[in-house]
């Protein structure tokens, strides 16, 4: 069986584990073309990602001339699909906080993509997000593209679901996947129950990488580990909030923020303002294989979001037998049990991170190595990616209800 994967940009630094998903897919036979809509970021570091900017088209690379041909060519040739389309495409635009036009673009990617589509004879089109790929999915659908589905990560699709017409995007979907329960119970929110059955779990994969040598030793090291994007909804203000106090009161430690994005000034103004600038390392974006050291020459993987899906790091984190500090939101407590694998904290409460990191930092190395065991087979049993690979593999072979 063929399938087309359509994201918004692909490859990407924070997509990794859809690369992971395709390929898990491809081991099993199924033969997956790659689109994106918006070419991947040119400062790529890891090789994996670069090999697949190879195989990947982008839509928006015809330019606006091949925009307006596909636009012009579709009307004309289906003409009353490309009614039908346009006609969904300005409700969902004016529903939607970009805008008609902005949709009108979406429908002028869908005659691309469908076209494209039937030309490499894909069966299925899968996008990941419902966001504007799950729209292009959507209108391909109306255009005579082939059937749809599309993975909801979150947070924003549960933010903004009738901005992003979540609603019409599930019920003309052949499934809809979601990466948590709790994921699936926010869709079962915006759809009536006659569509639940069609809304599956399938978890994000964990790479072989973190899984296959099992728990590795935890280091004697006062050093801690925060993976993600900078951005607001990390909670990466808080943390350093946090860290101040523990300075303050002269607890040792160091702490290595893995990743880059918006508010890296903001957070290097933040470390000078509360004087951890000696204490605080930020490597900016780095390569699968550099976070995975990363977190190995750490004792425990901080993550203070605020808002997520369920994040991949956690299992990563988990896989390669370190504990893990995080919050009590979405998907992760289906992952990270307190006391057991790691600390569950309020979201945005400065006074339990704190008091937690000390937890952290005061914990013996067996009481660690223990977590890290649990979390460990915790990760192997829920986000083993050839697992996760087989069972939407079977949902693409479904015929649509």
């Amino acid at each position: 069986m063929k399938v087309a994967y359509l994201v918004n940009q692909y490859p990407h630094v924070s997509h990794s584990f859809i690369r992971r998903e395709i390929a898990g897919l491809e081991t099993l036979g199924v033969e997956v073309e790659r689109f994106s809509v918006r070419p991947s970021p040119a400062d790529l570091v890891d090789p994996a990602d670069q090999a697949e900017r190879q195989r990947t088209q982008i839509l928006l690379g015809v330019g606006v001339f091949g925009l307006l041909g596909a636009l012009l060519w579709t009307a004309l040739t289906r003409p009353w699909r490309w009614l039908k389309a346009l006609r969904r495409t300005v409700r969902m635009g004016r529903r939607s906080e970009r805008g008609v036009l902005r949709h009108l673009v979406y429908l002028a990617e869908a005659c691309v993509l469908r076209r494209r589509l039937a030309k490499c004879g894909a069966a299925h089109l899968h996008a990941h997000f419902g966001t504007n790929s799950a729209s292009v999915a959507l209108l391909t659908r109306i255009l005579g593209g082939p059937p749809y589905s599309f993975t909801v990560h979150g947070p924003e699709e549960f933010d903004h679901p009738e901005a992003l017409s979540l609603t019409e995007k599930i019920e003309n979907a052949a499934f809809v996947v979601a990466v948590s329960s709790f994921g699936r119970s926010q869709l079962f929110r915006w759809c009536c129950a006659a569509h639940w059955p069609r809304i599956q779990v399938v978890r994000c994969g964990v790479d072989a990488a973190f899984l296959s040598g099992g728990p590795q030793p935890v280091p004697d090291t006062n050093r801690l580990v925060c993976v993600g994007r900078l951005a607001e909804q990390k909670g990466q203000l808080l943390l350093l909030e946090a860290l101040g106090r523990l300075a303050a009161e002269g607890v040792p430690f160091e702490m290595v923020l893995a990743g880059d994005g918006p508010m890296r000034h903001i957070i290097e103004e933040q470390m000078q303002r509360l004087g951890l600038k000696e204490r605080v390392r930020i490597t900016g974006w780095v390569s699968g294989d550099t976070v995975r050291q990363e977190i190995l020459a750490a004792r425990t993987m901080v993550l203070p979001s605020f808002a997520e899906g369920l994040p991949v790091v956690l299992m990563e984190a988990l896989a390669l037998g370190r504990p893990v500090l995080t919050t009590y939101i979405a998907g992760i407590p289906e992952l990270v049990e307190n006391g057991v694998n790691g600390w569950l904290i309020p979201a945005g409460s400065v006074d339990a991170l704190a008091e937690a990191l000390r937890q952290v930092l005061q914990a013996p190395l067996e009481r660690l190595e223990q977590m890290g065991k649990a979390g460990a087979v915790r990760a192997g049993a829920m986000h083993d990616a050839k697992a996760e690979a087989a069972k939407l593999a079977a949902l693409f072979q479904k015929p649509p209800a």
